[in-house]
């Protein structure tokens, strides 16, 4: 049949009694078959652990900055270790790492579980966070210098539309077109940084 077809005759199963067979392309299916194990592969390489070390006295750009690093880890699939390190006094403080770990948890909520809750180990406290199979929101920091540059241009805007408003009424007060032309001058000379 296979040979009138102009196919193959796959065995599947040798070890069956009868042994199981079928008929299609070989070359096809060892092709699908190669695509699978690529796949698979791809999907393991993913989860492997990825860590982020932070301090517990660490400034708030810094943490955005290890933040957004732990977020783009999980949005690529991976899993994420924070470890806080203590040096020297600083393990009398392990109160300040715990909360470092809710806070970053908390941050990061809409795309990681908490897969293994903080734990004190030697000098250094950890969690491990993997990523949500649906994420329930948006990424909170990965946009987070766009949204920054945003804001500021925004306020930039405002500042300079409440700095013309008030010239506004000087030039509506003048009375004759010598004056009106004068407060403009003012104007100029004082955005310009000259002296009057």
């Amino acid at each position: 049949m296979a040979r009138t077809k102009g196919l193959d005759l796959i065995e599947v199963s040798p070890t069956a009694v009868p042994p199981v067979c079928r008929i299609g392309d070989y070359g096809r299916l060892k092709y699908e078959q190669s695509k699978k194990d690529k796949e698979a592969r791809k999907k393991q390489r993913n989860w492997e652990l990825r860590e982020v070390k932070l301090r517990p006295k660490i400034d708030v750009h810094d943490y955005e900055v290890k933040a957004k690093m732990a977020e783009r880890l999980l949005l690529d699939g991976g899993k994420v270790k924070v470890t806080i390190m203590f040096r020297g006094r600083e393990i009398t403080y392990t109160a300040f790492g715990k909360r470092l770990l809710d806070r970053i948890a908390k941050d990061l909520e809409n795309s990681a579980i908490v897969e293994r809750e903080a734990k004190l180990e030697g000098k250094n406290m950890f969690l491990i966070m993997a990523p949500r199979a649906t994420p329930l929101g948006p990424p909170r920091f990965v946009h987070l210098k766009t949204d920054t540059a945003h804001h500021e241009v925004e306020t930039v805007t405002h500042a300079a539309d409440e700095h013309e408003h008030e010239h506004e009424p000087e030039q509506e007060h003048g009375t004759d077109d010598a004056g009106e032309h004068e407060s403009g001058t003012d104007a100029v000379a004082t955005i310009g940084g000259a002296s009057a």
